[in-house]
């Protein structure tokens, strides 16, 4: 039965949030799911509703950002976005401005894509990016914060990541090996940390909670951790 949400969903082109958008748009708790996308997004559904914006230039309509649940699953690399400060744009900047505008419309819930090793005081800049919007965000004063820390994520991209190409090779030869509190370590699916972030956030109603990869992968297993 709909309990007449409404979901917000930025990163809706990319890897995990290409399976996120179609969980959505599948789940009876939502009657409207906007889109904030820069291209076009080819789901049709009455359900979805898409908005195509410059995030450099972010509108302050409240229309635009007007939702109980968030689900942020902007991301890039260092070497996609073609320098540190590009990739704190999107990594840092464009998550946080969304947050800040959900939440002045009145938004209950955010949902973020971070990384495993997310840590602000890491020396090694992606972690430390990560870690910084992941405080970012849990100061703004939401009443749940849902962050996921997966490890490497597998999946076909749109894209070619050479470097994640070979990580995913070496990763699959080592598996085996990757046992018990190493288990956090191993690839994860894409639409696996999809299915979890759009079914927990309906299991947790208040609070900060931080998932790593083995435990994102019992949840989407309907397993407890």
């Amino acid at each position: 039965m709909s309990e007449n949400k409404t979901a917000l969903i930025v990163g809706a082109t990319g890897l995990t949030g290409g399976y996120c958008l179609r969980n959505l748009l599948k789940d009876d708790h939502y009657e409207r799911v906007t889109a904030l996308t820069r291209s076009p997004i080819p789901h049709k559904n009455p359900k979805l509703h898409t908005i195509q914006i410059d995030f450099d230039r972010l509108s302050n309509e409240a229309d635009l950002f007007d939702a109980h649940d968030v689900f942020c699953c902007l991301g890039t690399t260092i070497a996609k976005a073609g320098s540190r400060a590009a990739f704190r744009k999107v990594d840092f900047s464009y998550p946080l401005a969304i947050a800040e505008k959900a939440l002045a419309a009145g938004a209950h819930s955010f949902s973020l894509i971070s990384s495993m090793g997310a840590n602000h005081n890491s020396r090694i800049f992606y972690n430390r990016v990560k870690g910084e919007i992941e405080s970012a965000i849990s100061k703004l004063g939401y009443n749940l914060v849902l962050i996921y820390r997966p490890s490497l994520l597998t999946g076909s991209r749109s894209e070619v990541r050479f470097g994640e190409n070979i990580g995913e090779i070496l990763m699959g030869l080592i598996n085996p090996v990757l046992i018990g509190s190493l288990k956090k370590y191993r690839p994860i699916p894409a639409e696996t940390v999809a299915l979890t972030m759009t079914n927990q956030v309906n299991v947790e109603s208040t609070g900060r909670h931080i998932f790593e990869s083995d435990i994102i992968v019992k949840l989407s297993l309907g397993t407890k951790p």
